[in-house]
């Protein structure tokens, strides 16, 4: 069979037990804090298992896509090496919740195996838990007695509780459970040592295909176990093991499950899979990786260097490494096998051919990104590997550190190029590196910190800038800064309005004012739970009261720009889609930056939806829906959407813009209604990083004189066209008019070229030996054509030398053209010629021997280059 067509036995031999068949829940966990991938296939459904809701159906079975990238035979480094641990795998599973028990799911498994699937009998061994005296817990009997009916009893083989018996956690549902294990060996393996002696020793052809859980108890708290209410059944069979053991490999690397894969590789590649173990390695590297890369992006979770982003970013660098190295891809090739993947996987998980574009995209992009640094940090290992050979076979810590500063290179991949060149890493040394540059980025930015003078102990600083623009204040603390560049006082205060910069907007300016005297406050910084003002002076008496004023002027801008950041954010989803998520963002009283996750260039008509979604918006004068001291959870249930970099307590501010719109978790300022906004405009649009798209964008006054501004300079256009309609079609005009002319100016200069070649032609100075010299000032308009004319001579004139002097564009320019058989039989060469002859023009330059070219900074010295050059050449002639 095929791996589609046993997938498909499996999941329709369940249905005939009555089970419903649900679609693979995705590889990207959302809401489960305690995992970023789905790892097993009972995961998505674990709150069926805990009680947290009723299972929809009592019977359940499906394919569930899988990654796991670490643990003891999942380690990413070993993926590759051996013939049956993957990133991503899938699990074949079949689940009862409170209904059959222990009898059916094992008669079900031994038919399904041997009757259906045809697997020899004689082949297969079973497992069952052998009880545990710490658990109180005896042996299985209940599965041994069932397997007796199927299985000879030599055949069963019983497991203690770390091989079988099956927890969810350190507590929860948990149970015994069954294992079914295949010998794949060969008959002459077999007779010299007994399967059953290999089971669960990491044989790679003695091999666990299907574990049968019985969910019967609950772990508590205090280690106890008592009996679940309801008894559930939960299966888990690897499909690529599976699928070796039906087809007769010795490899799940030769099944069909990645042989379209690998024969696409090693014919893109040029090898033959098989002739070459590292050529293998790297083809098996890159076959199991893109599947955990394009389905991992297909589920939502974008390359990074963040958490589940940066398990994608490495294993996606990892296969990168390895087609650089080993199979010589010096360009993106990844992306490509996202395609082969995408049809051999259609019929079961069609998300990934629904998002084959876009999948792609972001491969690609990230290829690109890694394969700039990856050449350059390559070439400088092996630049100093007789140096490493030397230091005790060892990267030492500073070459490691410079790889990761300067090329990227994380650690754990420094450390895989090192193990096959048979090296090792200096990773204490590394540490010690990396804490160095901590220490020099402290101390560029070190500053002499004065300590606090607290005028009134243990005084908060309230906060009411919501509220107010004004407020009656006291000073707390101060203390004095002084940089490099400037010096400034630190002012906390017992009550104030002025916004501290955070979630991307700036921080207030304002004044302090006094009886006696106004200080500029410059800016509003946060330090932990301080609210600092930063000024150039500290007041004259620091007992007076205060009124804290912020400049209200340049807070409404500020609040207009990032009330305008939630409308764009709601708009980019609404147009873009909901892969779309801020990744930072820039708000002050000029303009509002704004950057998001996008796979490419977003469109000029996707811009101007985007634009008129938020402008409708603006003019709705949609009243601003504020709500403080929200519990997370709560605010969470509301929709809110948490941004990129903020940290949240367990009470939040949510900001709405009708809540079918725009809810988001936010502690800035906002406008009453987004009809104080007044007026939307982008203005840019752009590249971040991979993946990631930046928008640049203007309100209010700062986008109205944009708008007057363009309309402006088009009426400045109209009347120096003379049409007040059609401009496009006048400029059209007058480009082609344009053309005309430069067509025909391109034609007069070559006819001038074609003649001055004529002129020169006939200058050519007769030397010893049938030489013959041009060295000439001439007049050319640019460097092409200086560089044709040299060619040109050189089709003309016998035994050429020819040395050219131009002023182009206002510098000095040579060229130097040798026929080839002065080159071969005078020894002459133009790259020589024309670096001694540079000099005159205080430049430099070089080339090829037969014709060289140079530039310099002396225009005044050109003229001297004709006599330099014929004194060089007769030398030169005369040895």
């Amino acid at each position: 069979m095929n791996s589609a067509e046993i997938r498909q036995k499996f999941l329709d031999f369940f249905a005939s037990k009555q089970h419903q068949v649900v679609p693979s829940a995705p590889l990207v966990v959302k809401d489960d804090p305690t995992l970023m991938f789905i790892n097993s296939g009972m995961a998505p459904f674990k709150d069926y298992f805990l009680g947290n809701k009723p299972a929809p159906y009592k019977r359940i079975a499906d394919t569930q896509k899988c990654l796991r990238v670490s643990g003891k035979h999942n380690d990413l480094e070993e993926v590759g090496y051996d013939t049956y641990h993957h990133t991503m795998f899938e699990m074949l599973g079949n689940w009862s919740f409170g209904d059959y028990f222990k009898r059916e799911a094992l008669e079900w498994a031994w038919e399904l195996l041997t009757e259906v699937y045809k697997l020899p009998k004689d082949r297969l061994y079973v497992s069952v838990f052998e009880g545990d005296a710490q658990d109180n817990l005896s042996k299985d009997q209940d599965a041994w007695d069932i397997w007796k009916t199927m299985i000879s009893e030599d055949r069963i083989l019983l497991g203690s509780k770390k091989d079988n018996f099956w927890e969810m956690g350190d507590t929860g549902p948990c149970g015994p459970c069954s294992e079914i294990h295949i010998d794949l060996r060969t008959d002459e393996e077999i007779a010299q040592v007994p399967g059953r002696d290999l089971v669960n020793n990491d044989h790679p052809q003695v091999v666990e295909i299907w574990n049968n859980v019985f969910m019967e108890f609950n772990r508590l708290a205090d280690g106890s176990l008592v009996k679940l209410p309801a008894q559930h059944v939960d299966t888990g069979m690897g499909f690529e093991r599976l699928c070796m053991a039906i087809q007769g490999k010795r490899s799940n690397y030769d099944t069909d499950v990645f042989q379209p894969l690998i024969q696409f590789i090693a014919k893109e590649a040029g090898v033959t899979y098989g002739e070459d173990e590292k050529k293998d390695i790297a083809i098996r590297v890159m076959g199991d990786h893109i599947r955990a890369i394009a389905f991992a992006i297909a589920d939502g979770q974008l390359p990074s260097n963040n958490k589940a982003g940066y398990v994608i970013r490495r294993i996606l660098r990892r296969a990168v490494r390895y087609a650089f190295t080993f199979l010589d891809f010096k360009k993106p090739f990844l992306y490509k096998l996202a395609s082969v993947l995408a049809d051999q996987m259609a019929h079961v998980f069609p998300e990934l051919k629904q998002q084959l574009g876009f999948v792609q995209r972001v491969i690609e992009e990230e290829e690109n990104a890694f394969l700039r640094t990856l050449e350059n940090g390559l070439k400088r290992l092996d630049a100093l590997e007789d140096k490493f050979r030397e230091n005790n076979n060892t990267i030492d810590g500073r070459t490691a550190f410079e790889l990761y500063d300067t090329f990227g290179f994380p650690l754990d991949l420094t450390a895989l190029i090192a193990r096959e060149k048979g090296l090792t890493v200096d990773e204490a040394g590394f540490a010690v590196e990396m804490e160095q540059q901590k220490n020099r980025s402290r101390n560029a930015s070190a500053s002499e910190q004065s300590d606090w003078v607290v005028l009134q102990p243990d005084v908060a600083t309230e906060f009411v800038g919501y509220d107010c623009h004004v407020s009656d204040s006291h000073i707390v603390r101060y203390r004095q800064v002084k940089t490099k560049s400037k010096n400034e006082y630190h002012i906390v205060l017992d009550k104030t309005p002025f916004y501290a910069e955070s979630g991307g907007q700036v921080g207030d300016t304002g004044y302090l004012v006094s009886d006696q005297e106004q200080v500029e406050v410059l800016d509003t910084k946060k330090e932990n739970d301080l609210i600092l003002h930063i000024t150039a002076k500290l007041p004259q008496n620091l007992e007076a009261a205060f009124r804290s004023q912020i400049d209200l002027e340049r807070r409404n801008f500020i609040r207009k720009n990032h009330s305008a950041t939630h409308l764009l954010h709601a708009a980019l989803r609404n147009v873009l889609g909901e892969h779309v998520q801020q990744k930072g963002s820039l708000v002050n009283e000029k303009m509002l930056r704004f950057d998001f996750s996008h796979f490419a260039k977003v469109e000029d008509a996707q811009l101007r939806q985007i634009e008129h979604i938020v402008n409708a918006r603006v003019r709705q004068c949609i009243p601003l829906e504020e709500q403080r001291n929200v519990p997370i959870a709560e605010a969470k249930d509301m929709g809110a959407m948490a941004l990129f970099g903020e940290k949240y307590g367990e009470f939040v501010r949510v900001i709405a813009f009708d809540r079918q719109h725009s809810v988001e978790l936010c502690g800035g300022t906002h406008v009453y209604n987004t009809g104080e906004i007044g007026y939307f405009k982008i203005v840019s649009e752009s590249s971040v990083a991979a993946g990631v798209r930046r928008i640049e964008a203007i309100t209010a006054k700062a986008a109205e004189d944009f708008v007057q501004g363009q309309m402006d300079e088009l009426f400045a256009v109209r009347e120096v066209l003379g049409t007040q309609s059609n401009v496009s079609g006048a400029v059209q005009k007058l480009q082609e008019e344009y053309k005309a002319l430069q067509k025909q100016l391109e034609q007069y200069q070559l006819q001038q070229l074609n003649s001055l070649k004529d002129a020169l032609a006939k200058k050519a100075q007769p030397l010893d030996g049938g030489v013959n010299l041009v060295a000439e000032q001439v007049s050319v308009s640019n460097a092409d054509y200086l560089k044709k004319l040299a060619f040109d001579m050189r089709q003309v004139v016998d035994n050429l030398v020819l040395v050219l002097a131009a002023e182009i564009d206002g510098k000095p320019q040579l060229a130097v053209m040798l026929s080839d058989n002065l080159v071969q039989e005078k020894n002459l060469n133009a790259s020589q010629l024309v670096r001694e002859l540079a000099k005159e023009i205080k430049g430099g330059g070089g080339g090829q021997p037969f014709y060289a070219t140079a530039g310099g900074k002396d225009t005044s010295g050109l003229q001297a280059v004709p006599a330099k050059a014929i004194e060089l050449v007769k030398n030169s002639l005369n040895g």
